[in-house]
């Protein structure tokens, strides 16, 4: 490995350890509403990356699979504080309101990729953004485009496609022009063991209830009206699989 792709995987490293990652030393399969909340704090597990401990041994089963065939799983996200998305959906908006749009366009955009913060898949400890760290890595890694044809990443996405689900993972937003929701994310992968559960879970909470004091930009927008079609098209837009 060169001292440019050393340093380029320090890089995403470093931005992977920028979440917290709080340790409660009280396992348990269950899970509270704080913790789909991303306000927890679950017990987790995992080098520069935090994942729930079955989630973990599997990744890492995966991991040395990979490896034999040439691909080296990275985990460039794994857990996410519901701190960390706010962050995320804030500066996003603040970067589209710079550029005159109101705020329902606002959200709109960042929707496309980014979940409203208390939302996110990644705050179960179940969900992992993967590349390739035994490839040149390109700017911006997590683009679809790397991905797919000559991409560096499509040998990973082709082991993913054939290999993944043995090992409990599945892919979250699909290439299906059908879906609803969040745009095509060919890096995403779910733990389905532990995720279908904590998804019908989420979708009990009166998400209007526990976000309308927080501070997240265009809250106000944020209704119980277009958080269940939020629910609907979004967080149900996903691989048939992993719906409850």
């Amino acid at each position: 490995m060169n001292r440019k792709h050393f340093l380029k995987i320090s890089s995403i490293a470093s931005m992977a350890a920028l979440a917290p990652f709080p340790i409660n030393l009280d396992f348990s399969t269950e899970i509270s509403t704080q913790e789909l909340l991303g306000k927890g704090k679950p017990q987790l597990y995992g080098k520069d990356y935090a994942l729930r401990k079955e989630a973990n041994e599997a990744f890492k089963d995966m991991q040395i699979d990979a490896s034999r065939e040439g691909i080296n799983l990275y985990i460039v996200s794994g857990y996410r504080s519901f701190k960390t998305q706010q962050h995320i959906w804030n500066k996003k908006y603040k970067t589209y309101s710079k550029k005159g749009l109101s705020a329902q366009q606002c959200i709109e955009q960042i929707m496309r990729y980014s979940t409203i913060p208390g939302t996110s898949r990644h705050h179960w400890g179940t969900e992992i953004d993967l590349i390739d760290t035994a490839v040149e890595l390109p700017k911006n890694v997590l683009h679809p485009k790397h991905y797919t044809r000559n991409g560096v990443f499509c040998p990973l996405q082709k082991w993913m496609a054939k290999n993944a689900a043995n090992y409990g993972f599945n892919l979250v937003y699909t290439n299906n022009p059908k879906r609803t929701g969040f745009h095509y994310e060919p890096w995403h992968y779910s733990y389905k063991e532990l995720s279908i559960n904590y998804l019908q879970k989420f979708l009990e909470i009166d998400l209007a209830k526990y976000l309308q004091n927080e501070n997240i930009k265009g809250n106000s927008n944020l209704t119980s009206t277009f958080l269940n079609r939020y629910n609907q098209d979004y967080l149900l837009g996903i691989h048939p699989r992993l719906i409850p």
